[in-house]
Order: structure tokens, then C-alpha cells, then sequence
């Protein structure tokens, strides 16, 4: 069986190289022999294909494969050796081809794939928004209730105004006092 990218058989494919990395971190308790390792999942397999094309319908092939990419879209790829890697769903990366010497139509291609993996939905968080709305809410209230205080402080200090309105004047005419005393 051909190799099958978003319903485009890929002909005379010479190599397939699949990198699946698994993502772990290493604890180091402090004060302890050893370490921990955590299994964080793994990252996004990547895959190249390599194969020669000689078909007078190549360029055609090509030009639905570069198509394919610009789109960014997913699409299935389906081959014998990815099955038990359960890739299904690829990214197209690049797709790069050259002209081989000595045959007319006869081109060499390298498509480098990306897995493509459904984001994780995250879990239900409603209850924890309704307690972070509850507590907004609260200190809401009360904010509204100073600001209710701040009204009556600020006419309170009217009572002030009047002695405390000529200081100013009354230090400015205090320091020259001090200052023509002193020569």
C-alpha cells in the first residue's frame, strides 16, 4: 500500500522517518539520593517522507501537496509503518522537491509532516468562577460602602477650612519674622 497524504498517493516512496519523543521531567528532591521522573505525555510526532516521482502528472501532484501545505489545514495521512504510531491526523510543514538528471519529469520530493493533536478541553471550572465571581462581588460591596464613608469625611472637613485657610500666609509672615530678627 502507498502512502496516503489528505487523499494524495504519494508515489515511489523510498523513506519514512518517524521522531516520536515522549517529554519527561527529572525531580531532584533536595536532600535525597536519586530523583523523580515525571511522564509528561509526548510532543507532536514529525515525520519526512522521502520518495521520487516520474509521472508526467508530477507537477500536478506536487502543486496539490504545496496547496495542501499554504492551507495549514490537517489532513488524514494513512501508511503501514505510521499504523502503529496511531498518527492520523498530519500537519504539512514544507514540502520541497528537485529536479533528478538523465529522465525528463523525474523529481525527488521531501515532505516533513507534523502530528497533529486535538487540544486537551479543559475540565469544568464553572463552580471555581462562580466562588472567584462570589469573592469579587463581596469585595465589591464592600468598596461601595467606603466610598458611602468617604462622602460624609469629606464635608466633615469643612469645619476645618475656614481656621486652617490663612496658615500658609500666617508661617510665610512667621519666617521673615525669624529671619529679620536674626540680622
Amino acid at each position: 500500500m502507498r502512502p496516503l497524504l489528505a487523499a494524495i498517493e504519494l508515489p515511489q516512496v523510498q523513506e519514512i522517518r518517524v521522531a516520536d519523543i515522549r517529554s519527561i521531567a527529572e525531580h531532584k528532591p533536595p536532600g535525597k539520593d536519586g530523583s523523580l521522573l515525571q511522564d509528561l505525555g509526548r510532543v507532536p510526532a514529525h515525520l519526512t517522507v522521502w520518495g521520487v516521482a516520474t509521472d508526467p502528472n508530477t507537477s500536478a501532484l506536487l502543486e496539490q501537496l504545496k496547496s495542501a501545505m499554504r492551507a495549514g489545514d490537517p489532513v488524514p495521512f494513512v501508511a503501514d509503518i505510521t499504523s502503529d504510531t496511531e498518527i492520523e491526523n498530519v500537519i504539512i510543514d514544507d514540502v520541497e522537491v528537485r529536479q533528478l538528471a538523465g529522465k525528463p519529469d523525474r523529481f525527488a520530493y521531501a515532505v516533513t509532516l507534523r502530528e497533529h493533536m486535538e487540544p486537551v478541553r479543559p475540565a469544568d471550572v464553572s463552580a471555581f468562577n462562580a466562588d472567584i465571581l462570589g469573592d469579587a462581588a463581596g469585595l465589591l460591596d464592600d468598596l461601595l460602602d467606603g466610598l458611602d464613608l468617604a462622602a460624609g469625611f469629606a464635608t466633615g472637613l469643612d469645619q476645618f477650612v475656614q481656621p486652617l485657610g490663612d496658615l500658609l500666609e500666617r508661617l510665610i509672615n512667621f519666617r521673615n519674622d525669624v529671619d529679620a530678627a536674626r540680622t
